[in-house]
């Protein structure tokens, strides 16, 4: 009866932790949304936002003379009539206004990328600098007389552009076209045959993501494009939508990654995701979430070996040691507000195990402390904590620790008479062993 009373205190000490964990896990989850939505509007004012370079587009406009047939109207403003009753209809030739979209010969773009993430509060963001240049070729295959509308859009409209250029046909032609609405527009004089070259260049800065879009988003075609994309960091990823490099190759800490083609359908574009860090909110959530699991497993490894050690954990310590595991998602939680989240980590697991050993000892000797109650919490918390810094293993960690804890209690009490140990005794367990049979003391 007495082993059955320690599993209900036992069971109700847990779940109290386990109630101040989901509390604390939300209160973590709540802090970083508030600075999350704070601070994202602040670091794109000062840095910018994700940037999307699109493709040059050249705009063919010109006049055609068109013969059409209209009605003669008199001075009344009514249809004018023929003798025989037949309105009148002459033919006038007028000038019209055409224009078609041309597709470009070539492209050669540049881009060069410096990560620089930046941390506020619970939030790293990954911000970057990007040095873009591009020179494009467009002739004029068409039999007409006209203006060629070459415009080269910025990938926002109110960003940041250092050191801009703008050339066409070798002429720099910024100062005379400045930027409007977000973009460059400039007139081409051209006859059939006319090849134009134009570049663009400029420094700017964003964060997340950079790509380029060769194509206004429906599927086009690419002839001779080349883009050479340089990284200073070794982590790559694209984002959606996106080709993935020609060819790559290391170069000292980053990439150097080519797109080439000869001639290409499509609709996608090209691109870099930056790295992204550990984030110190919802890290500490995620293991505030889970950390039950590994206080229950404790919490049973320990019941078993001081069962079948003869090693009395009373239920109040079995407090003390939750306690000890709350403390380290705790200190976790808050330190990693203004430390690595490193060092964090490694400053609130010794916390905890020292807090844990140091408590065991006196109450059940160095030894049993230090490796078994020791080297179970250095497993259970400190390990299952670990595996959250490695998106997609916590569910595989957990896994392995159940099925590892699992085989040893089976092989543990494999041999162990449960009837014997949860049947009733009417005196205490250090007088009489378990199931031993007790005489009434004589009258």
């Amino acid at each position: 009866m007495r082993e059955i009373i320690r599993l209900v205190a036992m069971a109700t000490i847990f779940a109290m932790t386990t109630m101040a964990w989901l509390g604390f896990g939300g209160l973590m989850s709540a802090r970083t949304a508030d600075q999350q939505a704070g601070l994202y509007g602040a670091v794109a004012d000062l840095w910018g936002v994700p940037l999307t370079q699109q493709a040059p587009v050249v705009r063919m406009t010109w006049t055609d003379k068109v013969t059409v047939e209209e009605t003669v109207y008199d001075k009344k403003g009514k249809p004018a009539l023929t003798k025989d009753g037949e309105v009148v209809i002459r033919e006038v030739t007028k000038d019209v206004h055409k224009e078609r979209i041309g597709a470009l010969d070539s492209t050669d773009v540049a881009v060069d990328l410096g990560l620089d993430q930046r941390r506020k509060g619970l939030m790293w963001f990954s911000l970057y600098d990007v040095a873009f240049d591009g020179e494009w070729t467009w002739e004029h295959t068409g039999s007409e007389t006209g203006w060629a509308w070459v415009k080269f859009k910025f990938p926002v409209a109110d960003g940041v552009y250092d050191d801009f250029k703008f050339l066409v046909n070798g002429v720099e032609v910024s100062d005379k076209y400045p930027p409007e609405h977000g973009a460059i527009s400039v007139p081409v004089k051209v006859v059939p045959g006319d090849k134009i070259s134009f570049v663009a260049g400029y420094k700017s800065r964003g964060q997340d993501s950079f790509a380029y879009r060769p194509t206004d988003g429906d599927v086009g075609q690419l002839r001779d494009f080349s883009l050479r994309m340089k990284t200073d960091f070794s982590h790559i990823d694209f984002p959606s939508f996106t080709l993935s490099p020609s060819d790559k190759s290391r170069a000292g800490e980053g990439w150097d990654l080519d797109w080439t083609f000869n001639r290409l359908v499509t609709g996608h574009g090209m691109g870099m995701t930056m790295p992204t860090r550990i984030q110190p909110g919802p890290l500490a959530a995620h293991m505030s979430f889970s950390a039950p699991i590994s206080l229950g497993l404790f919490m049973v490894w320990i019941y078993v070996l001081g069962l079948l050690r003869k090693i009395d954990v009373h239920p109040v310590n079995h407090l003390f040691i939750a306690a000890s595991f709350f403390s380290f998602h705790l200190l976790f939680g808050y330190s990693a507000d203004h430390l690595p989240v490193e060092a964090a980590f490694a400053l609130s697991a010794v916390v905890s195990m020292v807090l844990t050993v140091s408590y065991l000892r006196l109450v059940v000797g160095p030894r049993f402390a230090l490796f078994e109650a020791g080297g179970a919490q250095l497993l259970y918390l400190v390990g299952f904590s670990l595996a959250h810094f490695w998106e997609g293993y916590t569910g595989l960690t957990v896994t392995v620790l159940a099925i590892v804890t699992l085989f040893g209690l089976m092989q543990l009490t494999g041999r162990v008479r449960w009837d014997d140990v949860f049947s009733p005794t009417p005196l205490d367990d250090d007088d009489f062993p378990l199931g031993e049979p007790v005489m009434a003391p004589a009258k």
